[in-house]
């Protein structure tokens, strides 16, 4: 449980941690939950590692340009309590208040558990569900990459070489909006078995996004097309989980096959749309 010997840099700005993993192996540390782990099980070695927890621009919650925009540093602890994500995202500030434990809560961050995308981690699922744009730099500059577009397979994601999350922009929902984030945990590692998070705008639009379920989180197109803009009646919410999961390949392990997994993600995603009704 000893690490591979290592650099380490304290980065000061977003462009002293870019230049700073700029033709490395090097690895960005904010929270570390996910990564220190890993390098004491050396499943990870790099030679480099640069802690970008005390840069400012990538701290802090603000309204702008219609957005909601988190910084990346931003600790799960920061954003549950924070009153614009209560008012605006309330399931935002719930999903983020089920994460780990108060540790994981107060040293982990939003952009670090975007970019270790864990199949079971919770941000995923709320980041697609509300149609976030998640902003990055990188040695070419700064880009913005679609949520739905993010998540490209088993801890894989959109990210190119040498780039880090800087914020993540959230569309402010309509007034009437309503939100919910549902989740089987497992219990010991609190991680989502099944993790459902739903979006219901004003107008029936509705957005399904799941984590938890397949190698990597997912829209639930399908789902939300038999309740976008439509009543949420219980036959209504029925045809909807009848109709999740589609083409999906469910993970099994040792928590929960297959089968049953396809059980509670069905089960979730009633509960999340009666929970927006």
């Amino acid at each position: 449980m000893i690490p591979a010997a290592f650099e380490f840099q304290k980065a000061r700005s977003i462009d002293e941690a870019v230049a700073a993993i700029s033709g490395t192996d090097g690895k960005i540390l904010a929270g570390g939950h996910s990564l220190i782990p890993a390098l004491k099980l050396r499943l990870s070695h790099p030679t480099k590692l640069v802690d970008i927890s005390g840069i400012p621009h990538l701290k802090g919650i603000q309204e702008k340009n219609g957005e909601i925009i988190i910084g990346s540093a931003c600790t799960h602890a920061e954003i549950s309590s924070h009153q614009l994500i209560r008012e605006k995202l309330p399931f935002m500030a719930r999903g983020a208040s089920l994460i780990g434990d108060p540790q994981v809560r107060n040293y982990g961050t939003i952009g670090g558990s975007l970019a270790h995308a864990d199949p079971a981690a919770d941000w995923p699922a709320m980041v697609l569900a509300a149609e976030a744009d998640i902003e990055v730099q990188g040695p070419q500059g700064k880009r913005k990459i679609k949520a739905k577009d993010f998540f490209t397979g088993f801890f894989s994601i959109a990210l190119h070489e040498h780039e880090l999350i800087t914020a993540i922009h959230i569309p402010i929902p309509p007034p009437g909006t309503k939100t919910s984030y549902q989740k089987f945990i497992q219990p010991a590692s609190r991680f989502a078995i099944v993790g459902c998070a739903v979006m219901r705008f004003p107008d029936g639009r509705t957005t399904i996004a799941f984590t938890g379920v397949s190698d990597h989180a997912f829209r639930d197109y399908p789902a939300e097309q038999f309740v976008s803009g439509k009543e949420l009646t219980p036959s209504a919410i029925h045809a909807a989980a009848e109709a999740a999961m589609v083409d999906i390949r469910i993970a099994g392990d040792s928590y929960a096959s297959p089968v049953y997994r396809n059980h509670l993600a069905k089960v979730y995603l009633k509960k999340a749309l009666q929970e927006v009704s």
